[in-house]
């Protein structure tokens, strides 16, 4: 599990990476003199390239060794933030980012997958979590302290430490993951069928629809919990930090509720429910909002344990594109329901009233599952998988 830390690592910076430019998006366009809006669109590139990237290069380099394409994919996520750092103007900065997203789609899928590997079918539920822990981590911990940085020296600074980050994540899988067997050779038409198999597609589609929930809601937390009564917008930090404290809890303890019961589809209900009924009773809170934000953020980061235990069951054979498709539709999720979001607001939704759109939307999600994952409609394979779950 030591070599899994390392894998961790680079998933933090990459947590801090994904979302610590949406804080510095006024920094930014004043220094380039841009609009926030056309900054906001190096979110929106990174986003992209990471939901494209992923399950393309893990589809499309069979027989490559894993440990060779973690370290290269998380040395072009390295150089795209460098380039970042050094962007002189808005079209720099855009190639940048999309060059940083193209990296960190495929060190998500990749490490996802070599973490599973060398914790071995007992720990595997662990190994996930650790790797969804250092995405969780990276959110809660490394983006505040990026945004200070910022305050205190400039946006670029804070490129920089997400470029040194990496790059000694970097240098530490190179020495230290060791080699691993590459996926047999299977045909690009059967690694790409992935994309249309029955059995991948409804848990994608769930991973999809809860981060469309979750995710896109808390773009907008600010202005639910003001309109909710008793919290001003510049009085949300210690509600983002519950929330993200219950995140990196969630991700963390989901691995070994995973392992010791193996129930994944029994698990993924019951977060889900979780999650629905957290999200709803926002607007019903106000100011007391704390246990229902900590809740919110465990369920919507340990949602994704057993979602990526059910990929690596469902289709064993190729799991890593099923991997890296769960991961795009994590982050295309996160930027529709942001832009929902943001469309239902300007069209003059009250914000008090996304709670329960965004719980609605999970609860879409809840029945996808529930219609799609009874364990006598899974394969054999799969079955096995998550011990009959």
């Amino acid at each position: 599990m030591r070599k899994v830390w390392l894998l961790m690592l680079g998933s933090f910076t990459l947590g801090l990476d994904a979302y610590v430019t949406a804080g510095l998006l006024p920094v930014v366009a004043k220094d380039l003199g841009t609009t926030v809006s056309l900054a906001g669109q190096m979110v929106t590139v990174f986003t992209l390239a990471y939901a494209v990237s992923a399950p393309l290069v893990a589809g499309l380099l069979p027989g490559v060794r894993p440990r060779a394409l973690v370290v290269a994919a998380l040395a072009v996520f390295a150089l795209g933030n460098a380039l970042t750092a050094l962007a002189p103007g808005l079209a720099v900065l855009l190639l940048a980012r999309a060059v940083a997203g193209a990296g960190a789609g495929v060190y998500s899928a990749l490490s996802t997958a070599a973490a599973a590997t060398l914790a071995g079918p007992e720990r595997r539920g662990r190994a996930l979590a650790l790797v969804m822990g250092g995405m969780s981590s990276g959110t809660v911990l490394g983006v505040p302290l990026g945004v200070l940085l910022a305050d205190h020296t400039s946006w670029r600074a804070t490129m920089w430490l997400v470029t040194g980050l990496g790059t000694v994540a970097l240098l530490g899988l190179a020495a230290g993951l060791p080699e691993m067997p590459a996926e047999p050779p299977v045909p690009v038409r059967a690694r790409l069928g992935a994309l249309a198999d029955r059995t991948v597609l409804p848990v994608v589609g769930v991973s999809f629809l809860g981060a469309v929930a979750s995710l896109g809601l808390y773009t907008y937390l600010a202005p639910v919990l003001a309109s909710s009564g008793g919290v001003g917008e510049g009085d949300v930090a210690p509600h983002l930090w519950a929330w993200g404290i219950g995140g990196v809890l969630g991700s963390v303890l989901a691995g070994p509720l995973v392992d010791r019961t193996g129930r994944v589809v029994a698990l993924v209900t019951g977060i889900v429910s979780t999650l629905v009924v957290a999200i709803g009773l926002l607007p019903l809170l106000g100011a007391a909002a704390y246990p229902a934000l900590v809740v919110w953020g465990a369920a919507g980061w340990a949602f994704q344990v057993p979602q990526q235990h059910r990929l690596l069951a469902l289709r064993a054979e190729r799991g890593t594109v099923a991997l890296a498709l769960n991961n795009s539709a994590l982050y295309l999720g996160s930027a529709v329901g942001s832009a929902l979001a943001g469309l239902a607001l300007a069209t003059g939704l009250a914000p008090r009233a996304l709670p329960w759109a965004a719980a609605a939307v999970a609860g879409a999600g809840l029945v996808l599952h529930l219609a799609t994952a009874r364990p006598g409609a899974l394969p054999a394979t799969a079955a096995a998988g998550s011990r009959r779950a």
